[in-house]
């Protein structure tokens, strides 16, 4: 009989409500970390690989919607209801500062080179704060066409891409003029935006679809439909020959990037998917749920793919030494028959 095993996540509890983004660190000289962010207001940080909990950062009085490491996962920093973005100090769990609001802040990042922290949120602008001058007033840059949900770094910190609640598209903005310079068209509002890890596309996901697109020249690559309406989607960060999705239907699925087709679906959660993440290994990702759990999943071949491999390694081998013998039949005939090892 042909079963195939089902996947078998490392379930991480502890937060009490919905987990609404996760963020991987780069790879550190200590692993790569995870960290959580959730409507239960207290962001977590995870071994990245192992899952095991390291802590949680208290202090917000709000559900937090963004949380983000920078590329030493020294620092973290969050971005919540409460009206304030948080600086942590990833190591002691300490507050190094808050950044007060007017609104809700819905989402954060930490410039490429560490120096900078970008909020947005339901003020509709974009703020940009010097992390050596922690007390000075942050530049803003253009007022945000509507509420802002994604924040990223693009082009060595000169690019800002972001996506609104409330209207499609995402905007690319030009960081020296803070002006939008492009828009990348879609339907519904985009509700996940992510740069690949080899700076090659822009992943992002609105209703039921899946997009990537040109990091550089901002063309449309691919466009796939999804079963259902997808809140987030990742690229594999190594072959990118794969991504996962994650969405309403409580699955998380496995797509081949080339052909769009579902190579994998991955049951368990037991609310809609807020959030998925390929860790920076390629080895793994993680879903997090409206369920309060958070699952990593093991980037493995599927059985056929498995099958298939073994089996075009028996069939090289059985060449090999068929081509062995036809080479050495006078040597053969020449000896006694003996059994091969």
């Amino acid at each position: 009989m042909d079963k195939k095993k089902a996947a078998v996540p490392l379930v991480c509890h502890g937060h009490s409500r919905p987990v609404v983004d996760l963020f991987y660190s780069p790879i550190t000289p200590d692993g790569f970390f995870l960290i959580s962010a959730s409507k239960d207001s207290h962001p977590m940080l995870r071994n990245g690989e192992t899952a095991d909990w390291i802590g949680t950062f208290e202090g917000h009085k709000g559900a937090v919607w963004s949380s983000c490491l920078d590329n030493n996962a020294l620092r973290a920093a969050s971005a919540s209801a409460d009206f304030s973005a948080k600086l942590w100090d990833a190591l002691t769990g300490d507050v190094l500062h808050s950044f007060e609001h007017k609104h809700i802040v819905r989402a954060c990042a930490f410039s490429e080179d560490t120096k900078r922290l970008l909020t947005g949120g339901f003020e509709k602008i974009l703020r940009v704060f010097d992390l050596n001058r922690l007390d000075a007033p942050p530049t803003e840059v253009d007022k945000s066409p509507g509420s802002v949900r994604t924040l990223t770094w693009l082009h060595s910190d000169q690019t800002i891409l972001s996506s609104c609640t409330d209207i499609g598209g995402v905007r690319l903005w030009d960081v020296r003029s803070g002006k939008i310079m492009q828009t990348l068209e879609t339907k519904s509002p985009v509700t996940s935006a992510e740069v690949s890890q080899d700076g090659r596309y822009i992943t992002t996901a609105d209703g039921s679809t899946v997009k990537f697109w040109d990091a550089n020249h901002f063309g449309l690559v691919k466009s796939y439909e999804m079963p259902c309406n997808i809140e987030s989607a990742s690229l594999e960060p190594k072959s990118g020959e794969k991504f996962v999705a994650g969405g309403e239907d409580m699955w998380v699925r496995v797509f081949d990037f080339y052909t769009g087709e579902e190579i994998g679906c991955n049951k368990g959660h037991h609310g809609p998917v807020h959030c998925v993440r390929f860790s920076p290994t390629g080895e793994s990702y993680a879903s997090g749920s409206e369920d309060g759990t958070i699952r990593i999943w093991q980037t493995a071949p599927n059985q056929e793919e498995n099958e298939k491999r073994v089996k075009h390694g028996v069939d090289e081998v059985a060449k090999k030494i068929e081509g062995f013998h036809i080479n050495n039949k006078e040597a053969k005939n020449s000896e006694k028959p003996s059994s091969d090892a």
